[in-house]
């Protein structure tokens, strides 16, 4: 550049700001607090009954989404955009999956134009779905790819902004300046979406927030969702509501909150736009299917939610059957009776606890139970008959009988229900037992041994001096309401629900627990009618897990009326790893390692599914640990805000490992990579051994 136009531009730039300045308004000192964010905080109808969300509607294609339209599923192609082929055949598939919308990566502007190719290519076999052009870092691909798709998605931190991870302070001026400059760079697209009636999700990812938001609201759900507002407000500014919107992250509980504030947000602003739900980066197998129906349940059961994506590390057309099994749950709820006949007058203003951060449930602590416990998983072994000492390795305990000793995982039960089902030996110590009642009055040993009371027939004059499980179904203590109470410091309760709103029920049950001041722990215990693994899967997540977000619950107890005795080891097993893991994405209880893997896209440098796995092999006993799996850059030192150590793609066989959000060692042939991992890890001291049993 010569002289001149240095001289050029710099006049454009400083009149720029003295116009800008001229019509500064400083921005109002905010209280960075979840409870000032919002002035209603009213994020749901009521939290004690279901309701669904009433939003606007957005026209994408032939597919309308938002008000009375049922809620949409979708997923997003793993191939090469420049791949016509291989792209309109696994859209396909995705399509005759159940994926109403499919969503394609466009990360320039040569995968922009293609969309083209792809669009007529499926057009031409007779699939009318609406493709959605996925954006992160290039408005220009955006601009093109609105003139041809039906839907684009851009993601606030990426797109504009500014992401180095730096640290500074903003001053009103500055960050008002920084806001003019989004402006004058998304305006384009918004007037080209509304000259095509494309529509636009502004899609908020937690770990790709902004380095301008990162220091004026931390990396937090309220950071979250001012990212996106400032978008949606230069949306409206040009009257253009053709909007959808997401705040993504892998920490469920996080995504959580930060869709409850959005709501809250939009409601005080007088905006209805629809919601797209999903967990980004929730990993493969039954733990991706947890952390997916923990955070997208705990949404839909507050009526939140328009479009739904499961993230998963495997092939798209698998997310649309569980991401049909989640939404599944909640399509007869509109037709059930809504409101227990005896239900308390809670509503948003007048809850104790916040929707909007985590806060655990004040309680005493009984035993190991509540207090500053951290909750209890029960393990049902009343149908196991006969019970050995080898059983036990089902729910995390493996004996030695050369030492006769015994070893406790790290997912080991710390009780076991056997109802009347006595084992010939004496339990290890690191487990005690609880027995239907009059079993339990007929043991010899009440020390490792307690009992399990109905409510009705609870007798102070009858039960254990240290611990007395009360099974109480919170039916009841609704219909008793303010009549309920509790004076018994040897009591946890074991609550349960028989409505189809289980969490909500269960809810209203916790609120008048404090509303009554009764501070003795909650075991949160589901029943099931027969034994279905996704079911459970599903089911489980988003009734405990909703819960156990909002702090409810000192423990975890599933039991089954049906099981299939050939399969009932394995089945057993299955459940109290379930109940664990529920507990680790709940962030609640930490048991195993943590992986943060994202779902595979047309971007991804790596065969993601195989190296996940191969990672996992090496890496699942170091418990605590979060690793994050990452196929390209964009997915990367952003995107795995929540991990510890980062495995990115960053060129074909190449891998960047980072440390938290840092840069470790660059471009490492990925042949070397998961064992330059596993060196960083034993550098930082994380490292152990993985203990091999001895049966």
């Amino acid at each position: 550049m010569n002289r001149q136009s240095q001289t050029k531009n710099l006049v454009v730039h400083v009149s720029f700001l003295l116009i800008l300045q001229s019509h500064y308004t400083p921005l109002p000192v905010l209280n960075m607090t979840p409870e000032n964010y919002t002035k209603s905080d009213i994020y749901c109808e009521s939290p004690i009954w279901y309701a669904r969300r009433k939003s606007w509607v957005v026209n994408i294609g032939n597919v309308a989404l938002g008000g009375n339209n049922p809620i949409r599923l979708q997923s997003m192609t793993t191939t090469n955009t420049m791949d016509t082929g291989a792209t309109i055949a696994q859209s396909i598939r995705m399509i005759e999956a159940g994926s109403e919308y499919v969503r394609i990566t466009a990360p320039s502007i040569n995968e922009a134009n293609n969309l083209k190719n792809i669009k007529d290519g499926l057009r031409a076999k007779g699939y009318q779905t609406p493709i959605i052009a996925d954006i992160h870092f290039t408005p220009n691909a955006a601009e093109i790819a609105a003139r041809i798709v039906e839907k684009v998605r851009v993601n606030p931190g990426n797109y504009v902004d500014k992401k180095k991870f730096e640290i500074k302070e903003y001053s009103d001026f500055e960050y008002e300046a920084e806001l003019e400059r989004i402006r004058q760079r998304f305006e384009p697209l918004v007037k080209i979406c509304k000259e095509y009636g494309t529509a636009m999700r502004i899609g908020t990812n937690h770990g790709s927030l902004s380095d301008r938001i990162m220091n004026r609201y931390g990396d937090t759900p309220m950071g979250m969702v001012e990212s996106a507002m400032e978008f949606i407000r230069i949306c409206e500014d040009l009257n253009y509501r053709q909007l959808v919107l997401s705040m993504k992250a892998s920490n469920p509980q996080v995504m959580v909150q930060a869709y409850r504030l959005l709501v809250a947000k939009m409601n005080d602003e007088g905006m209805y736009y629809p919601l797209h739900l999903g967990v980004t980066e929730a990993g493969e197998a039954e733990e991706g299917r947890i952390k997916s129906a923990m955070g997208i349940g705990a949404l839909l059961e507050d009526g939140l939610g328009d479009t739904v994506r499961v993230s998963l590390t495997e092939e798209p057309e698998f997310e649309i059957p569980v991401a049909r099994d989640i939404v599944n749950r909640y399509e007869k709820r509109g037709s059930m009776p809504q409101k227990h006949n005896n239900s308390r007058d809670f509503n948003n203003a007048n809850i104790d606890y916040s929707p909007f951060q985590y806060a655990k449930r004040e309680t005493v602590g009984v035993a190991n139970i509540g207090g500053h416990h951290v909750p209890r998983v029960v393990a049902d072994l009343s149908r196991i008959i006969p019970i050995d000492p080898f059983t036990l390795r089902i729910i995390g305990y493996v004996y030695d009988p050369v030492s006769d000793k015994w070893n406790m995982g790290e997912q080991g039960a710390d009780y076991i229900y056997l109802g009347t089902n006595e084992p010939g030996f004496m339990l290890p110590s690191g487990a005690k037992g609880i027995y239907d009642y009059e079993a339990w009055e007929l043991l010899e040993d009440k020390i490792n041994n307690f009992p399990l009371h109905l409510a009705e027939n609870y007798s102070v004059n009858h039960k254990s001096a240290l611990l007395n499980f009360v099974k109480i179904k919170a039916e009841d203590i609704i219909s008793h309401g303010d009549e309920f109470t509790s004076n018994d410091a040897s009591v946890v309760y074991c609550m349960y629900s028989e409505s189809i709103n289980n969490l909500q029920t269960l809810r209203e049950a916790f609120l008048i627990f404090s509303k009554n001041q009764i501070k003795n722990p909650v075991i949160i215990l589901n029943y099931y009618a027969s034994f279905n693994k996704q079911s459970f899967l599903l089911e489980s997540a988003a009734d405990m897990g909703g819960l156990l977000m909002e702090g409810f619950g000192e423990g975890v107890f599933a039991i089954f009326s049906q099981n299939n005795d050939d399969q009932i080891l394995d089945q057993t097993r299955f459940i109290n790893e379930t109940l664990f893991y529920i507990l680790q994405a709940s962030r609640t209880r930490i048991s195993k390692t943590e992986y943060i893997s994202c779902p595979s896209c047309g971007r991804t440098l790596f065969d993601l599914q195989e190296t996940t796995s191969l990672i996992r092999a090496k890496t699942d006993h170091l418990k605590g640990v979060k690793i994050a799996i990452m196929g390209c850059i964009v997915n990367g030192p952003g995107e795995m805000a929540d991990a510890d150590y980062g495995y990115v793609g960053t060129g074909p066989g190449k891998i960047t490992l980072y440390r938290g959000k840092d840069v470790v060692k660059r471009n490492i042939p990925g042949e070397n990579a998961l064992e330059e991992l596993i060196n960083l890890v034993k550098e930082d001291g994380y490292w152990v051994e993985k203990e091999v049993p001895t049966n």
